[in-house]
């Protein structure tokens, strides 16, 4: 705070300029950053920096000994501190490259980004470079101290890598595998004369750019949700007026789909430009019709500029709707015809192409059945690695961060000997691996179980902090085991409670009839109950949370009421007594929970019956997509079906080429 104030203390007396070397010097080895320094003294970064370096205060680095002085430590690992001696000098003529980590972990932004950071290093080294890592996160296998040719364990700042750039000299900087936090300050590496090697900054600013990215689109012939841009609340009323209710509206550049809601009347959407975010020309809103009913699809690609090589394609479980790091998702796709895969695979070649993407680029697309046919809709590009990256790898037994550094080192994909490129070639399709024998499974690893107090409904907002995977040889059993190792425990047998909204009544009809096929016993309230009963299946009446709660106040007589609608709560309270769906939870007499929720009212309830069910540990879901998934691996699987399946084995074929398999 000392330092603080008489840095301040000279903003009056000329700013940076009547700052002595010695002062500047003491607030580097304080620690403060240009930009800190800068924001005290009425400067821009660029202008402390320069300042620094004409005054020759410039970071030197220090390394910690790996061996503790008792061998000599060939992989050391480097701090930066603003002393004399600089121990992170050349050890040999290799040529450079530096990749850039994802930083600390957290909700969008995870692990799954280190495994692509790490898979470049190695690959890097395989191509004879001296491949140096930076990040600053500990608990990473990037940080581990043998990982790298050199690590940087410093922070992933605009000045903290320029200088270790400066101290370097490399060929060039990776940005595309450490998620959003090295792409933020891509822009400024690149202004300062930092070589990107991979994908251009121009390419990931053309897919960022809603306005731009929607010329692309024109010009390729695809097709994308209505959408708009709002710098006021005015102009977000008269664009989703336009686009149409309901709407996904969000703030631009934002991890992780932060502060993102679905929104379906003019209200909500005033409400949410009140109070959720601030729309302005800096921060402006975007606004996509939401296409409900619809089903997600994620591609994972790599492509050098001409050729494209599709990793997967992933059939979301839940409905678009569910951030895509939330929802379950499955390789190969379990329903999807052909034709349309093949136009999805198109259309993500021609946009890989087009955006001049070199390494890897991930595209999610939604598909609505428009008519007798199926529409396809670009939501979003990526072009740098993205969070199902590993899930891919692993399920195909193809390594794609290993693939696209390799594209990134200058190698063509038609030297590699991918599986299934020279079928593809042929065929004139767009080269994918076809051939899997089994089916692998995505799910989220979700916090919930450590905040019991809050709702456990998904959406677009991501909340997961985790995946695991399931493999088997066809889709229920794949999707059972990757339940079980998130931590859920479907029933085999017991009593399932549903309550849907009325446009799920007609799924919910086909789910409970496979559930009473398997010996379940079902209860649902009012209206579910009607429906189900209404086709022939046998269903128990239970009262939602909030009709108990009025049936118990209508006794104790703190509600108003007739005398016939009194009496009636009396006859429930003197007899098997007010029982709501909620206490059955509590008691335990519930295995399973069905909750797909719409309208105040409804969630409500719902959020009772959620959180219950998290609170004894019940399985829970809240989608229907989910749910048929769910009561397929409940009803279907046999228990040698869940025996333990081994990459290596599953993949051994796979490996050959310029393709290491899964190291």
């Amino acid at each position: 705070m000392q330092a603080e104030e008489h840095l301040r203390s000279f903003a009056d007396r000329g700013g940076l300029r009547a700052l002595p070397r010695e002062e500047l010097r003491q607030a580097k080895r304080l620690g403060f950053s240009d930009d800190y320094i800068g924001k005290f003294l009425g400067a821009d970064e660029l202008e402390v920096r320069r300042r620094r370096i004409a005054e020759g205060l410039v970071p030197t680095y220090k390394a910690v000994d790996t061996c503790a002085a008792e061998f000599e430590a060939y992989t050391p690992y480097f701090y930066s501190t603003y002393e004399e001696e600089n121990e992170a000098l050349p050890v040999t003529d290799q040529e450079r490259v530096i990749i850039l980590g994802s930083g600390p972990n957290r909700i969008g932004q995870g692990i799954e980004f280190d495994y692509c950071c790490v898979h470049a290093v190695m690959e890097m080294r395989r191509q004879g470079y001296f491949a140096i890592m930076v990040n600053c996160n500990p608990e990473t296998v990037s940080t581990d101290y043998d990982t790298s040719s050199r690590l940087y364990f410093e922070p992933l700042t605009f000045e903290d890598v320029l200088n270790i750039v400066e101290n370097e000299h490399p060929k060039g900087v990776i940005v595309q595998f450490g998620g959003q936090t090295p792409l933020k300050i891509a822009e400024q590496l690149e202004a300062a004369g930092v070589p990107l090697m991979g994908t251009a900054k121009e390419a990931i600013d053309l897919a960022e750019d809603r306005e731009r990215f929607g010329g692309v689109l024109a010009k390729l012939g695809l097709q994308a949700p209505p959408w708009g841009t709002a710098r006021s609340e005015k102009e977000a009323l008269q664009i989703a007026e336009r686009v149409g209710y309901p709407v996904l509206v969000r703030p631009s550049y934002v991890l992780g789909g932060r502060a993102m809601e679905i929104v379906y009347d003019r209200e909500g959407l005033a409400r949410y430009i009140r109070t959720a975010v601030k729309a302005s020309s800096r921060h402006p809103v975007l606004i996509d019709r939401f296409l409900e009913r619809s089903m997600e699809i994620d591609v994972d690609a790599v492509c050098d500029g001409e050729d494209v090589y599709i990793g997967a394609i992933m059939q979301h479980v839940e409905e678009a709707g569910v951030h895509s790091g939330d929802s379950a998702c499955v390789i190969p796709t379990v329903t999807l015809g052909g034709g349309v895969q093949r136009k999805i695979e198109e259309q993500t070649a021609a946009l890989a192409k087009e955006l001049g993407v070199v390494g890897l680029m991930n595209v999610q697309f939604a598909l609505q059945q428009a008519g007798e046919g199926t529409r396809i809709y670009v939501l979003e590009v990526n072009p740098r690695g993205s969070r199902t990256v590993p899930f891919v790898s692993k399920a195909t037994g193809v390594p794609l961060a290993q693939v696209a550094t390799q594209v990134i080192a200058g190698c063509r994909l038609r030297e590699l000997d991918l599986p299934g490129w020279q079928q593809a070639k042929a065929e004139g399709r767009v080269p994918r691996r076809r051939d899997l024998s089994h089916v692998a499974v995505k799910e989220a690893v979700l916090p919930f179980p450590r905040f019991p107090n809050v709702d456990t409904m998904l959406g677009p907002e991501m909340k997961s902090t985790g995946e695991v995977m399931g493999v088997a040889s066809s889709f229920p059993p794949a999707f059972g085991k990757a339940q079980l190792a998130a931590g859920t425990r479907l029933p085999r047998r017991g009593t399932v409670f549903m309550s849907v909204t009325d446009a799920d009544k007609e799924p919910a009809v086909i789910i409970a009839r496979l559930l009473r096929m398997g010996g379940f016993d079902i209860i649902a309230t009012n209206w579910t109950q009607k429906a189900l009963v209404r086709n022939g299946i046998s269903a128990q009446l239970v009262l939602k949370h909030t009709e108990g709660e009025e049936l118990r106040l209508l006794v104790r007589g703190r509600l108003p009421a007739d005398g016939a609608l009194r009496a009636e709560a009396e006859l429930l309270e003197e007899g098997a007594g007010i029982v709501t769906v909620v206490d059955l939870i509590e008691e335990g007499k519930v295995d399973l929970v069905i909750n797909t929720p719409t309208g105040r009212g409804a969630r409500t309830d719902g959020y009772e019956i959620r959180r219950a069910a998290m609170r004894r540990g019940v399985p829970l879901i809240t989608t229907m997509s989910a749910a048929v998934a769910a009561v397929q691996a409940m009803v279907s699987p046999r228990p040698e079906e869940y025996a333990v399946h081994c990459l290596q084995d599953l993949h051994a074929e796979t490996a050959g080429g310029g393709v290491h398999l899964l190291d």
